[in-house]
């Protein structure tokens, strides 16, 4: 990697999430909607480096096809209907950037029973969507439920980042 690279990925961490942003959207030409400064920051050095050093060679390319032809990937579709039969009207997923990994794409539900409850929450392109209400953040949905804050993606036993 070129010293240039270097120091510009090591700048990083005294920027604010707002020069972040900035330097997000001008780095993948495209509007950025994380504001995490950590995910950001990865997210940056990663493309910097990647521009730097050309990419993935055509064998590593090759190779990702071939995993991904032999992955055993299974998708959950969208539910139709809630379970007292109330037709529901999900969104329809399409391409998202920047999309935390813990999450399924949006469209779909994350459930968990709760003290006898059963919590369903519908995942939406810009926040979620739970009993009729949206909500920007897990957190707030299980604040909602449980009356105390907790960590949405504890609460809804979602797995770590990869």
């Amino acid at each position: 990697m070129s010293p240039n690279v270097t120091l510009e990925i090591a700048e990083l961490q005294e920027k604010t999430v707002s020069q972040l942003v900035q330097r997000y959207e001008q780095v993948f030409e495209e509007e950025c909607r994380s504001r995490n400064k950590q995910y950001l920051i990865r997210r940056i050095a990663w493309r910097l480096q990647a521009n730097d050093e050309g990419g993935l060679s055509r064998a590593a390319l090759k190779k990702a096809e071939e995993l991904a032809v032999d992955a055993d990937t299974r998708v959950t579709a969208p539910r139709k209907t809630s379970a007292d039969g109330v037709k529901l009207v999900l969104p329809e997923p399409d391409s998202f950037v920047d999309w935390d990994p813990r999450l399924p794409p949006p469209g779909n539900i994350v459930e968990r029973q709760y003290k006898g409850k059963m919590i369903r929450v519908i995942v939406l392109k810009d926040g979620f969507e739970y009993e009729g209400r949206r909500y920007k953040s897990l957190t707030a949905i299980a604040k909602e439920v449980s009356g105390s804050h907790c960590n949405g993606f504890l609460f809804f036993r979602l797995g770590r980042r990869a």
